[in-house]
């Protein structure tokens, strides 16, 4: 037996109403298809639940034993699918978005600023992670994007460019006026105390690269995991550091000096990373326009 939830509808419609033309018309639709819905229902279960008069429509004791059960089926079927409504318009306007934690603290709070005001109906939700985090995230659902500086495409994950950074030198100030972002050629660099990130990083590797035509690196150079870690010690005069121009908005918080290298100019791309499959929402589409426009003014 496979009773349809449009027959258990037309016959709870019947059964409340009394009346087959009103019940039609409060389930919209022909008085012609309503009693088709509830004699196939009669026929499956081999009995009639209603006795008609010209008058009225009346429940049979098998149509009264039938109406608590429909009534229960249909109320929680009705409570669970409207729950589940509910929690996917939620998720479709929540975004969740995974970072490195310069990238979250420094350029992601300005761009959730703006996008709010243009997308009030759209939650934001910003967890930062180091790298291989933020793609974890990503790959188990936790987040529905990730940025940073992905340099290599990760199994499961579609990664695509939604900016461009390039290379700059940051050393100390010598008082605290803020300077504007000056340049100097990679030439500047030699013979200079560096300061820099594991040499296992990627963003660390490229730099080597471009630093090795000026004389081999220093094994000792002193290492840190976090550019705001790089960006204070340079402060403080313990050296200089090469970081891409995302870093800006941290080094403006301190008296360092920012010079974008040239000679040759070095860029590198900023990446968006989602879960390989999963559709693409229309708040992904539109955070990810929002930083497109924002990025470039983040960078100079």
């Amino acid at each position: 037996m496979n009773l349809s939830i449009r027959q258990m509808r037309a016959f709870l419609h019947v059964a409340r109403i009394g009346n087959f033309t009103r019940a039609a018309e409060q389930a919209h639709m022909t008085q012609a298809g309503l009693s088709t819905l509830v004699r196939e229902l009669e026929r499956q279960l081999g009995t009639r639940l209603f006795d008609r008069t010209t008058r009225m429509v009346g429940l049979t004791a098998a149509g009264r034993r039938l109406l608590p059960v429909v009534e229960r089926v249909l109320g929680e079927l009705d409570e669970v699918t409207g729950r589940l409504s509910a929690e996917g318009d939620e998720a479709r306007q929540t975004l969740r978005v995974a970072a490195t934690p310069l990238v979250s603290s420094n350029l992601l709070p300005q761009v959730f600023a703006r996008f709010r005001e243009s997308h009030p109906r759209i939650r934001l939700r910003l967890f930062d992670a180091d790298l291989r985090a933020v793609e974890a995230m990503v790959i188990e659902g936790g987040a529905d994007m990730g940025l940073g500086f992905f340099f290599k495409p990760a199994t499961g994950l579609d990664r695509s460019p939604v900016g461009r950074f390039q290379l700059m030198r940051v050393t100390p100030a010598q008082d605290d006026a803020t300077l504007p972002v000056g340049s100097a050629p990679w030439s500047s660099l030699r013979g200079a105390q560096l300061l820099g990130l594991p040499q296992s990083n990627p963003i660390q590797k490229l730099i080597d690269a471009h630093l090795a035509s000026l004389g081999p690196a220093d094994p000792d150079r002193p290492a840190f995991n976090f550019f705001g870690t790089l960006i204070s010690m340079v402060e403080a005069g313990f050296g200089s550091a090469v970081m891409p121009t995302f870093a800006l908005a941290a080094c403006r918080r301190h008296r360092v000096r920012t010079d974008l290298l040239v000679k040759p100019k070095v860029e590198l791309d900023f990446y968006r990373i989602t879960k390989r499959g999963v559709q693409e929402t229309q708040a992904m589409q539109a955070f990810c326009k929002s930083l497109v426009k924002a990025l470039p003014a983040l960078s100079r």
